[in-house]
């Protein structure tokens, strides 16, 4: 198991004594398309994701539906519906029948940094949800091409010249990172974001920019492979998967921003079918499945309360908020730095 700096209690304090095992499921009150007094879950589970498929959302997101549908004896389905860093997919949550019968895996850059970028009538609110529980972290490396030259963030600022560098999106992690980094170290860099992970590869790989912000999921292949050089992970601490790569904050730039994702339901769901899928998320990390997954995708895993989940999301909101102002970056524009 992978060692994380955040708070790794597993989901302590769930109300399991009120609920009353059946040969199927467990008794609740409401449900998954149920009426009161059936097994939940009784239909099919909805499990909107706001990426598109083959992204490190969505291979969560399915990971967590078949482990659910195999702990919880439901058929939990995982519908794509891309755009807005998420936005639109946690909005058919937030507007979704607070029963169990729609779910959703949801990013933590969606309530800590798009509100950073967006105008206020687009930001989405945490208390339209529900939080389960935490699943995992997903840290970001910054990686140049081979052919560069650049070893570390001090090399960026000393080659003096202009630095171009690609992010996965407005409003995203990989933005803030960069923007931070290129802020604090005094580097004169110019934005290029593009709409995920991939495209923004594909750009460094094309020596299209000089250096991107990526998750190491993404970049983890290419650096194993030499094409690619990591610079710097944003990550509290160094990660397994890069054990020799110092974070930014050793590097003297106090810089750290991570993706992390968990589990919702719509606000007001009963808290039976909330320790319900708690309980089936339990068993999910325990399968081999959910441990390949972790493993091939570079995963940190973040197994807390929602709980603790919650405040940790409420920390780095604040945080994050602090530093856009400190350092007057703004995101909601392409070019910064």
């Amino acid at each position: 198991m992978v060692k994380t700096a955040l708070p790794r209690r597993v989901l302590a304090g769930l109300a399991v004594t009120s609920l009353a095992l059946t040969g199927c499921g467990v008794k609740t009150t409401s449900g998954g398309g149920g009426s009161d007094g059936e097994s939940y879950p009784t239909g099919a589970v909805e499990m909107p994701v706001g990426a598109s498929a083959g992204g490190s959302s969505d291979l969560i997101s399915r990971s967590v539906a078949d482990g659910l549908s195999e702990a919880l004896g439901g058929n939990f389905v995982v519908i794509n519906q891309e755009g807005a860093n998420g936005a639109l997919a946690a909005q058919t949550v937030a507007n979704a029948e607070p029963d169990g019968s729609t779910i959703s895996v949801q990013n933590a850059s969606l309530f800590a940094i798009t509100p950073l970028a967006v105008s206020e009538d687009e930001v989405t609110e945490l208390d339209d949800f529900e939080v389960v529980g935490g699943l995992s972290r997903d840290d970001y490396v910054l990686v140049t091409s081979a052919e560069s030259g650049f070893e570390s963030i001090d090399d960026l600022k000393a080659d003096g010249s202009r630095i171009t560098y690609a992010t996965t999106g407005v409003g995203t992690g990989s933005q803030l990172a960069t923007a931070l980094t290129f802020s604090t170290a005094e580097i004169p860099g110019a934005s290029v974001p593009f709409d995920g992970g991939s495209p923004a590869l594909t750009a460094l790989l094309g020596d299209q920019v000089d250096v991107a912000a990526l998750q190491l999921g993404e970049a983890r292949e290419n650096i194993e492979s030499g094409d690619l050089v990591p610079l710097a992970v944003y990550s509290p601490e160094r990660v397994e998967y890069l054990p020799d790569v110092p974070t930014a904050s050793e590097q003297g730039y106090d810089v750290e921003v991570y993706q992390y994702r968990f589990l919702t339901v719509p606000a007001g769901t009963p808290q039976d079918v909330q320790d319900t899928l708690a309980e089936g998320l339990q068993e999910t990390f325990g399968s081999e499945q959910y441990q390949q997954l972790l493993e091939q995708n570079a995963l940190t895993p973040m197994e807390i309360s929602g709980e603790e989940l919650t405040e940790q999301l409420e920390s780095d909101t604040e945080r994050y908020a602090s530093l856009v102002e400190e350092y007057d970056i703004d995101l909601s524009e392409s070019n910064n730095g």
